[in-house]
């Protein structure tokens, strides 16, 4: 693993994220598993869950968590349905009028696309390392930066998705992202981006 110098300079930054851009630009969909792992300084045990996710280029997501609570979302363009499995509700949503939602969905549309226009605007960026590269995200808006203290971004070796999300948080709390069994540009099943029938 190479290690960059807390000081590289905003060349070997741009080169890096214009590198990832173009491997993310090839990504047509995006297809994986992931496990959340949440630890909280109240609870000694760690929460895990599990889901899976689904992209399109440019604005189709489908974000599902199936393991303990099954829920999740579908979004396509600014509109979208979430769901929960125990209540067995569904609800339309626009991301334009729900704050909420549109920062979930745009975050979890960064990550899939590798959005870096949309994530410089909000994040200070930083390398940690190159091989493989793993991006320090600390927020700019105070909002965020009261609660975020920084995110950890890491790429898989070809750097055309993320593998692996950590945010930490100033409580001490954290929530991790590991992606699996990652699969590019493969088709996507007919009614992939419905929610499900209850």
């Amino acid at each position: 693993m190479v290690t960059m110098s807390v000081a590289a300079d905003n060349n070997e930054l741009e080169v890096v994220l214009e590198q990832l851009k173009a491997a993310a630009a090839e990504v047509e969909t995006l297809q994986s598993t992931f496990v959340q792992e949440k630890n909280l300084e109240m609870f000694e045990q760690q929460l895990l869950s599990s889901g899976r996710m689904l992209y399109v280029q440019p604005d189709q997501l489908r974000w599902e968590l199936l393991s303990p609570v099954a829920s999740g979302f579908v979004l396509q363009g600014d509109q979208g349905v979430r769901w929960n499995g125990v209540s067995q509700q569904r609800q339309r949503f626009s991301i334009s009028v729900d704050p909420l939602m549109g920062v979930v969905a745009q975050q979890l549309l960064a990550w899939a696309r590798v959005d870096l226009d949309w994530l410089r605007a909000r994040y200070h960026i930083k390398i940690l390392t190159t091989e493989p590269v793993v991006l320090e995200l600390t927020p700019i808006d105070p909002g965020e930066a009261e609660f975020i203290a920084h995110i950890q971004v890491t790429f898989d070796l070809v750097q055309d998705y993320v593998s692996d999300v950590l945010v930490l948080e100033h409580s001490g709390d954290s929530t991790r992202l590991r992606f699996g069994d990652v699969r590019s540009n493969d088709s996507i099943a007919p009614g992939a981006f419905e929610p499900p029938e209850f």
